[in-house]
């Protein structure tokens, strides 16, 4: 009784806030200034918090703080309840609360312990910040990653221990939430495996963000690496989202995986002309091109016989792929072959298809050659169905 009656009292004094002020218009420009003050508290704590850290070290730093956020909150509650006379109707709805005055020391230690759990993730924090930084053999998404994985196990901990606290029987909720895993990963069995996936990719780290990939039948440069999706932004201007469960099923080309790329330019040259000096004069025209890169030393090799030429394959390297930079390269290359060609007489032929005819007159067989379209089409129609061909029935027209 003693309890309800010191309830009753603070309600009554809460209250006496709204005896003070009978305007409503002045009651609501003062429930707005403290809700501006509760919204201005995160700016001030933002700028201010940088210089506690300086004063005071990070840890009293963010006991301060959350002590300033919670006063501050607290005065700005109680200012507003009380200038509506409301303080009667929260006195009410606590008592409905199934918490009784043994229970002051357990909240107090859960309020500790919860405390402490956030201290400890933010000292964390910090200390992963600073020691993973030095170390370039893990990306920022893989350090997010162990902050969060850490961050977990943190607070799993410390609800745990405030469960015990409570006296609350741990047996029931494990079998309770493995039952309840089973439904969800039955029901969401294809995000699961997004997610794992998404685990797997920041782990092996196969391509990390500004990487030029190529997944299936997408290609581009990597804008995002997130827990379910891959973003990636195409040549042409669009934004792909591919699920992680596709990208780990999918064959993937890291194209700027050590900082480079080759690229390969075929160039044909007539068979008349001398196949090392053509070699020679390309050779020389890449020495000419500053969009590519000196060492490795750009290649020309003799690769094939076409129908029409024999093909040169010229091979070269840039640095810091991308669609620019190659685009860029090959039309300076392509540029400088063709000037280097014409420079020194070396023909380029265009696809050339050079046929025969066969034509029987007088019991002698007659063999044509002729090149080109219309030529052909003579030498077919003189063989198909001319004077001395022959007739369907196997006998002499």
């Amino acid at each position: 009784m003693a309890e309800l009656a010191s309830w009753d009292a603070l309600a009554r004094e809460v209250n006496s806030l709204s005896t003070l002020v009978d305007s409503t218009l002045l009651k609501l420009l003062l429930t707005l200034a403290a809700f501006g003050v509760m919204a201005g508290l995160g700016y001030v704590t933002n700028r201010v918090q940088d210089r506690m850290r300086d004063e005071f070290g990070d840890a009293l730093a963010d006991v301060l703080t959350i002590l300033v956020i919670a006063v501050t909150f607290g005065g700005a509650a109680t200012v507003v309840v009380g200038l509506w006379g409301s303080a009667d109707e929260v006195v009410a709805a606590m008592r409905g609360l199934p918490i009784n005055q043994d229970d002051g020391p357990r909240i107090a230690i859960s309020a500790v312990v919860a405390l402490t759990v956030h201290l400890v993730s933010r000292v964390t924090k910090r200390i992963l910040e600073e020691f993973l930084a030095s170390t370039k053999a893990l990306s920022d998404h893989q350090r997010q990653l162990t902050y969060r994985i850490t961050q977990v196990v943190l607070w799993t901990i410390g609800l745990i221990v405030i469960l015990g606290i409570w006296s609350v029987q741990l047996t029931g909720l494990l079998v309770g939430a493995g039952f309840a895993g089973i439904v969800v990963g039955m029901a969401a069995r294809q995000t699961l495996g997004a997610v794992l996936a998404g685990f797997v990719l920041m782990i092996a780290r196969p391509f990390e963000i500004g990487d030029w990939v190529e997944i299936g039948d997408s290609e581009g440069i990597v804008t995002d690496i997130s827990i379910f999706n891959t973003a990636i932004q195409t040549f042409d201007g669009e934004y792909v989202m591919i699920p992680n469960d596709i990208v780990s099923g999918e064959r993937v080309v890291n194209r700027s995986r050590k900082g480079r790329l080759r690229l390969e330019v075929e160039v044909g040259v007539d068979y008349d002309s001398d196949v090392e000096h053509a070699v020679a004069v390309a050779e020389d025209a890449l020495d000419d091109c500053e969009d590519i890169l000196s060492v490795p030393t750009p290649q020309v090799i003799v690769k094939r016989f076409a129908d029409s030429a024999v093909v040169l394959g010229v091979r070269f390297w840039i640095d810091k792929p991308s669609a620019r930079r190659k685009w860029r390269a090959r039309t300076e290359v392509v540029t400088a072959l063709k000037s280097a060609f014409e420079a020194e007489s070396i023909k380029i032929p265009f696809p050339q298809r050079e046929l025969s005819g066969r034509a029987e007159a007088g019991g002698f067989q007659v063999t044509g050659e002729a090149v080109g379209v219309e030529s052909s089409a003579e030498a077919a129609a003189d063989g198909g169905g001319g004077e001395g061909g022959r007739n369907s029935d196997g006998g002499d027209s």
